[in-house]
């Protein structure tokens, strides 16, 4: 015991240096793993599966993160996409739009070839839901005047009550003040469509003064009669809703739904004076007086 104690560092030593040799004779001609091999691979082995478990997770971790940044910068990108072909779209919309009521314009302007017609845009409208008077963009500057007449591709839409030099006021046959001759296209009927303070706020407005033999009835088409010295003949105003008969049975009245939509205008025409019509004298006059100043 005593031997042991005084040689035991020597021993250990000793014991040391047998295993390395063994290990160093044994490297490169084993097929077979040692009793030294298991120990080694017994402690070692854990700590590789831990080495490499613990790699694997940051390199998914790395891996799932950098594919939620791509993914993430590619959706932005087709965000931003879809963004301005939306925007794209609303302006090819509004392009088209346009057209389309610059066509109709002309479409109406073709209708009446004797007048002078001029297009004209809404700028401004009185409160409420219903057109019922409101400012166009062109005035005395544009050539026109006070009782020129409005209308759109549905029909007849007023008449201009008040010039500035760059706008003027136009009041909607919708308007209490408005009073339009009329006349029914299939039976010839007569009588005069205005504005109703208890019809007006539902869009409608009342053709009266219809003889109470008239054979007028729900549907017919109204226009405007030959009558008028402000309306051109033939303008189409609107249909009739309800036909009632009066308390005095003398005469009836009708119901008519403007076919013009009075709650959205945009772009209008307006019709002057007809090329075809004789000068007044006054108008002879004045340009008369013109020449001779010339």
């Amino acid at each position: 015991m005593n031997f042991f104690n005084t040689y035991k560092k020597k021993i250990l030593y000793l014991v040391i240096a047998l295993l390395v040799v063994l290990i160093l004779i044994t490297v490169g001609k084993k097929t077979k793993a040692t009793p030294i091999d298991n120990l080694l691979g017994f402690i070692v082995t854990p700590a590789q599966n831990i080495s490499t478990g613990v790699s694997s997770w940051f390199s998914g971790k790395i891996s799932s993160f950098k594919d939620d940044t791509d993914i993430s910068a590619q959706n932005e990108e087709l965000k931003a996409k879809v963004e301005l072909l939306e925007a794209e779209n609303k302006r090819l919309s509004l392009y088209e739009e346009e057209n389309k009521r610059l066509t109709n314009l002309l479409d109406i302007a073709q209708k009446y070839p004797n007048y002078d017609t001029t297009g004209v845009n809404v700028i401004a409208k009185d409160p409420g839901n219903w057109y019922l008077s409101f400012t166009i963009n062109k005035g005395t500057h544009n050539g026109l005047a006070p009782d020129m007449v409005l209308t759109d591709a549905g029909g007849l839409v007023g008449r201009i009550t008040e010039c500035g030099y760059i706008y003027s006021k136009v009041e909607s046959i919708l308007d209490s003040r408005s009073s339009v001759s009329a006349m029914s296209l299939r039976t010839g009927d007569l009588g005069v469509v205005k504005g109703d303070y208890t019809l007006m706020n539902n869009g409608l407005c009342k053709m009266e003064y219809i003889d109470a033999e008239s054979e007028i009835m729900k549907g017919d088409e109204i226009v405007t009669s030959h009558l008028s010295d402000i309306y051109p003949a033939g303008i189409t105003i609107g249909y009739v809703k309800e036909v009632v008969t009066d308390e005095n049975g003398l005469t009836k009245y009708a119901v008519i739904e403007p076919s013009v939509d009075l709650k959205h205008l945009s772009t209008l025409l307006v019709i002057s004076d007809d090329l075809n019509k004789e000068p007044t004298a006054e108008q002879s006059g004045e340009t008369s007086s013109e020449e001779s100043n010339k």
